[in-house]
């Protein structure tokens, strides 16, 4: 219970889910696409959360889940680009920070499937509303390209983490039962002596 609340005290900490202070970016295409995930905190959180989970849950999650997001975002852009943004678009990508994080603190399992289904729902309001702020000098496609690759990045930056992190969680259980071991074998040893 204490970490949903913790979760939930940090998402009001959040900044507007349309926020996006500095993306006038100088040029167009490539540069504005990949700079723009990095621009807003909606996001930039919901992207690493995404891959955190992921590499949290393990196995084929750990691929899956970044790969339908990844695919389901290029789709959510084309949308975008074809000025067919679903309603509520910047309310959705808040949520999908929320929610993974929500995933995340409480420890919570999906099969791999459904978490992949439940990315790429979310991956869809996040294409649209990156399209939806394609700079008026940037071409769609180079644009599309770099929020793509700013989007992997993101991802694979969430799962390397994530694995890291359940690596020294499972170091330091590790510790902990080794020495809970002697400490017990030692008290074993000591009853047997006369």
């Amino acid at each position: 219970m204490r970490r949903i609340a913790v979760g939930l005290f940090l998402a009001t900490l959040s900044c507007a889910a349309s926020a996006h202070p500095f993306h006038n970016v100088v040029g167009a295409g490539l540069a504005a696409g990949f700079e723009h995930p990095f621009t807003g905190m909606d996001h930039l959180v919901a992207m690493i959360a995404v891959g955190l989970w992921a590499a949290q849950v393990g196995g084929r999650a750990r691929w899956l889940v970044p790969g339908a997001f990844l695919a389901a975002m290029a789709a959510g852009g084309m949308l975008g680009f074809a000025a067919l943004v679903p309603p509520y678009a910047e309310q959705m990508v808040a949520a999908s920070g929320l929610v993974f994080g929500l995933l995340i603190v409480t420890r919570s399992y999906l099969s791999p499937w459904l978490g992949a289904l439940l990315a790429s729902a979310f991956a869809l309001y996040h294409g649209a509303a990156h399209a939806a702020e394609l700079p008026a000098t940037a071409a769609a496609l180079p644009y599309a390209a770099g929020f793509i690759a700013a989007t992997a990045l993101l991802l694979a930056a969430g799962v390397c983490v994530g694995s890291l992190t359940r690596r020294l969680v499972a170091y330091s259980q590790l510790r902990i039962a080794t020495r809970r071991a002697r400490a017990g074998s030692g008290r074993a040893q000591g009853r047997k002596r006369p």
